[in-house]
């Protein structure tokens, strides 16, 4: 069940939908253990009481509207019979427990709401007398209502507005919201005014046509996006790359701009009453603070054009795989539904799991609070970790369900790449694939989901008290509160993606979580400036995506909305909109990216084991192949270019006798052959080695020019020899081990050459 597998770990040999079995069964059993029990406690609920509690509702003496209850040791008027009493009134509905929620009033069982306004007690009293429910407390005579004492603190705070019974909770609800503004307005604390209020809930009424219209629209243009995005992926990535080039170089002049122009005018805005002294600090202060910002804006803008200068070949691979994912998204049409289904299964289980914790509010053993003496029901003892166990139960059964999609997408998009004709695709890859993930795979789903949960359940604890302690603690310990946070963000983000890797790993392989992680992780690391690429400017893409969609909504809901000119208050409405188009285009964007991620995995794969000779051919798409040529005559070219010296060392180790042609004509074919399968690393190896080299020189020599024109001369030997031992210590270490590592993935040509050379020399 653990992590570490076999001691000895053996080459693996991909064999994509060959030898399929059924991984991490341990997992699955313990999977199934834990949702017996979340099954177990919705049954506790039941066969307590809670869920009876909560559906028919109980009064403030522990009593059961609509049955016979039995007496309560110490709580008086309790045990009564209800039969005939089936809604719960609220003496003063309106009186609201903002923190904990909940309404602060003596609550009875009656048999009728009161359909009208009452304004006096000769009102209740009549309301009593002729539909025989009592509206005061059980102890109270409904035909002496007038004239008893007790009438102003047990019975209904006048006037008694109207209401009518909820669906299926049996609650008398007052018909008049307005009670309710105070706590709206705590909820909501941009609205200061009712009027406000009630006009943006107006127009969201008024206008819900519009809304939902609009949310179609959102819809149908992320459906559309997936399919066209193949088409303008390019044209995408290079106006990205020219807008945050242009943006870069337009701040970093700007505030170069506003620094020369301090230095030189100084600061006319300071105020007038200063002293001089104070005026000349603040003035170097501001000078200092604008000349900070300037050279940190210069590094990022310098940095941004090394990486766009040595990650230009690797953005060809990123609208490459777009375009092969807009062709998945037409051969597997049953994608762009996974993200209903996936929504559908959330929502199911999200009001079951809300249901069960509704009945565990109402389960547990009466006690009377002490504050307003009212009777409540608590889990006490052992009882009360049912919540937790039920709150860990929502993360993981939810971490679940998303890792099921990822299985499926997985799986799915697998089948694609791994046929060679893609017009002997299975009927319904989609369907394919989750009868897998239901046979094979469930076990493998619920470990990778439960270590998201093991990370995600300290960051909520730590989120809740930081949340607790806001205003309380020192800055020490919030520092140190949000850094833990921000940790556990990144290592749940990190994890998440080898997580989804590791699923893509398994619907190929069939291997078991551990192991899967593991070579997706080798291959990830083989390939990491590619995978930096992808997921930067790829990211970024779909980003963009999400806000065309947004923003192409927004505009028609500002045109419709704007068109009815009945609506003063479109605003409300139009957030609404704007935030269910980005949840919608997220969601369908999100299959998008999980596409692309294995896609990329399936590439990577393939080149490695792979070479384009007989029996080992590409199963890549064309664009896909269309790079792969691209990258090898480009690095053959530069390979030329760099090593000529290597070129003629080889020319002549292959200069011996020759016994026949036939024999010259094999060696040619092996030397050629050994130089191909050189050239199928793509950057494995030598070209991302040199790439590596020159980023840190040049890197080097920015950090020097930076030395020398921001620091005063005394200063420059420091921050030179600062550098020098950064570029030593730290870049040249990493380089060796990067070389290191890529001479232990990549053949060497020169033995190949030798042998053949040899071989060659016997014969």
């Amino acid at each position: 069940m653990g992590c570490c597998g076999s001691t000895e770990r053996t080459k693996r040999e991909w064999r994509p939908l060959e030898d399929r079995s059924s991984t991490d069964l341990p997992w699955f059993l313990l999977f199934i253990v834990f949702c017996v029990g979340m099954g177990s406690i919705c049954g506790f609920t039941v066969a307590t009481g809670g869920a009876a509690r909560l559906v028919y509702g109980y009064d403030s003496y522990g009593n059961t509207c609509g049955q016979r209850n039995e007496q309560i040791e110490g709580v008086r008027l309790s045990g009564l019979d209800h039969t005939d009493r089936k809604f719960v009134f609220f003496l003063d509905p309106c009186n609201i427990d903002i923190v904990q929620r909940k309404i602060k009033s003596v609550a009875l069982c009656v048999s009728l709401c009161p359909p009208e306004t009452m304004n006096t007690y000769q009102d209740l009293q009549r309301f009593a007398m002729i539909n025989g429910s009592e509206l005061c407390s059980y102890e109270l005579a409904g035909h002496k209502y007038p004239g008893l004492p007790e009438r102003f603190s047990k019975c209904p705070k006048l006037p008694v507005p109207p209401s009518k019974p909820l669906p299926v909770f049996n609650r008398c609800t007052p018909l008049d919201v307005s009670c309710y503004a105070k706590f709206a307005e705590a909820v909501v604390t941009f609205v200061g005014d009712n009027s406000v209020l009630h006009r943006l809930i107006a127009g969201v009424a008024s206008s819900k046509e519009i809304i939902i219209g609009l949310c179609v629209l959102a819809l149908v243009l992320s459906m559309i996006l997936m399919v066209i995005i193949r088409y303008i992926s390019a044209v995408l990535v290079w106006i990205l790359t020219a807008l945050v080039v242009l943006g870069s170089l337009g701040g970093t002049s700007v505030l170069w701009w506003l620094y020369i122009d301090h230095r030189l005018y100084g600061n006319d805005t300071s105020p007038k009453v200063v002293k001089e002294e104070e005026e000349e600090e603040v003035r170097q202060d501001v000078g200092q603070a604008l000349l900070v910002y300037a050279a940190a804006a210069t590094v990022f803008t310098i940095i941004l054009f090394l990486l766009m200068l040595f990650m230009r070949r690797r953005v060809s691979l990123t609208i490459a795989l777009f375009h092969v994912a807009g062709k998945v998204f037409l051969h597997l049409p049953l994608l762009t539904l996974q993200p209903f289904v996936t929504f559908l299964a959330l929502l199911l289980f999200w009001m079951y799991w809300v249901l069960v914790l509704l009945f565990l509010g109402t389960t547990g053993n009466p006690v009377q609070n002490e504050e307003t003496g009212l009777t409540e029901f608590r889990l006490t003892g052992p009882l009360q970790y049912l919540t937790w166990y039920h709150a860990v139960g929502l993360i993981w059964i939810t971490e679940f369900i998303l890792a099921c999609q990822q299985m499926t997408v997985a799986g799915a998009v697998v089948t694609y790449y791994f046929t060679r004709d893609k017009n002997r695709l299975p009927l319904t890859p989609i369907l394919s694939s989750v009868l897998r993930l239901v046979r094979y795979h469930l076990g493998t789903v619920a470990k990778g989901s439960f270590i998201i949960t093991l990370v995600k359940i300290p960051r909520l604890i730590l989120m809740y008290i930081h949340n607790q302690l806001k205003g309380k603690e020192n800055a020490c310990a919030r520092c140190l509160l949000k850094t833990c946070i921000c940790c556990l963000w990144c290592l749940e983000k990190c994890l998440n993606y080898l997580n989804q890797n590791a699923y893509a790993a398994t619907a190929i392989n069939s291997t078991s979580f551990c192991t899967s992680a593991r070579d997706a992780f080798v291959i990830l690391v083989e390939n990491a400036l590619r995978v930096a690429t992808i997921n930067a400017i790829g990211d970024f893409v779909l980003f963009l995506g999400k806000i065309l969609i947004v923003t192409s909504t927004a505009f028609a809901g500002v045109l419709l909305l704007n068109y009815q000119r009945d609506y003063a208050e479109w605003l409300l409405p139009l957030i609404i909109v704007c935030l269910f188009s980005f949840l919608v285009a997220h969601c369908f964007l999100s299959i998008f990216e999980i596409v692309v991620d294995v896609l990329f995995l399936c590439f990577a794969i393939d080149t490695k084991y792979n070479d384009g000779t007989p029996g080992k051919e590409f199963f890549m798409d064309k664009a896909l192949m269309e790079f792969v040529e691209n990258s090898r005559r480009l690095e053959r070219a530069v390979e030329r270019g760099r090593s000529r010296v290597k070129e003629a060392v080889s020319e002549r180790a292959e200069m011996k006798p020759m016994v026949s042609d036939s024999s010259d004509e094999g060696g040619v074919a092996r030397q050629k052959s050994s130089s191909e399968e050189e050239g199928v690393g793509l950057d494995v190896g030598g070209g991302e080695w040199e790439e590596l080299q020159e980023f840190q020189v040049y890197y080097l020599l920015v950090g020097v020019l930076v030395d020398w024109v921001l620091t005063e001369q005394s200063d420059f030997i420091l921050c030179l020899s600062e550098d020098v031992v950064l570029f030593l210590c730290v870049y040249l270490p990493t380089s060796t081990l990067f070389l290191f590592v890529s001479m232990l993935h990549t053949p060497s040509l020169a033995p190949s050459s030798n042998k053949s050379a040899v071989i060659t020399a016997k014969s």
